[in-house]
């Protein structure tokens, strides 16, 4: 039985969910929409080019998180889910976790982004396993700091092997897809790496070594 790692953002999604939800505040008047979108366009454009400095883009994301009581932020999580994911859901990914999954394999999504948006996306593509950046949560509210490693580059790694080890399992026969260059310290680590509709760093690597490219587009 294989461990079948999917990244989330770009790769199982048609879009950035860390993203959209920023795009969702500022459509809502939740946030000062022209501060927070240039703000988020700001963060996004470093993840993009590999200089994200994660937890300082942590304090800004985790921030509405803060301000806000858990039953209104699980109201708004529910309209985000409805306009903004559902619409990027990839036909071709579904059909990639289902062969994953009729051959037995462990299913599992790891992403850098937080565990309060991305638990209830991995459930709608049932996913029972994963390993996002997690938000502490103080007396039910959020407190806008991050718990444990944020899983973004070599975080991912590590968060990896802290999963495999609460679980007994090790790393053989393992793949993971992912579009992103920021990955390639866990793409260099599975058995098997695949890069999925690639950005042109991930693309040059994979096509240098000669990893498989696949689209789900």
């Amino acid at each position: 039985m294989a461990l079948a790692i999917f990244d989330l953002d770009n790769t199982l999604l048609g879009g950035d969910s860390d993203f959209l939800w920023g795009r969702y505040l500022c459509e809502n008047g939740i946030v000062d929409e022209q501060a927070y979108r240039r703000a988020n366009e700001h963060y996004y454009q470093q993840y993009l080019e590999g200089s994200l400095d994660i937890y300082e883009f942590l304090e800004f994301v985790f921030k509405p998180l803060a301000s806000h009581d858990m039953q209104t932020l699980e109201s708004w999580r529910e309209a985000y889910l409805e306009q903004k994911i559902k619409p990027i859901l990839l036909p071709a990914a579904d059909a990639l976790v289902e062969k994953h999954r009729s051959q037995g394999d462990t299913l599992l999504i790891i992403t850098a982004t937080n565990s309060f948006l991305t638990t209830p996306i991995a459930q709608m593509m049932g996913i029972e396993n994963l390993i996002a950046t997690d938000p502490e949560i103080i007396n039910g509210r959020f407190s806008g700091r991050v718990v444990g490693q944020p899983s973004f580059q070599h975080g991912k790694v590590e968060r990896l092997r802290q999963w495999l080890q609460s679980r007994d399992e090790v790393l053989d026969d393992s793949i993971f897809y992912s579009d992103s260059h920021n990955d390639l310290p866990l793409l260099e680590l599975v058995d098997t790496p695949v890069a999925v509709d690639p950005d042109p760093k991930l693309q040059a690597v994979a096509q240098q070594r000669g990893w498989q490219i696949l689209s789900l587009r």
